[in-house]
């Protein structure tokens, strides 16, 4: 399921695979994608430029455990915090083409 729109507190696409909830908004210096999976969290996070590395983060907000070229990488570790295969995390459209 995908829902697009900035109707919710700045979330431009929400998509929900096997219990994975993805959200994907840009904030003024970052575009941000979060994954939810039983109150468990992994952010991916950019420059608003979209030309840097992807920081990965136990939370929006949270301390940068790791930096990525690569988004098939920074997604590799997301899965890994969240426990699942990479494949089970479902990117909303407009995240698609974060990574260098």
């Amino acid at each position: 399921m995908t829902d697009s729109g900035d109707d919710s507190g700045g979330v431009t696409g929400t998509t929900t695979d096997d219990d994975v909830t993805a959200r994907y908004y840009e904030t003024g210096g970052e575009r941000v994608l979060t994954f939810e999976l039983d109150g468990r969290h992994a952010t991916l996070a950019q420059n608003s430029e979209g030309y840097a590395m992807l920081a990965v983060r136990r939370a929006p907000d949270g301390d940068e455990l790791e930096r990525y070229y690569g988004f098939d990488m920074a997604l590799d570790h997301a899965a890994e915090l969240l426990g699942v295969r990479p494949a089970a995390l479902p990117v909303p459209d407009e995240a698609s083409d974060m990574g260098m």
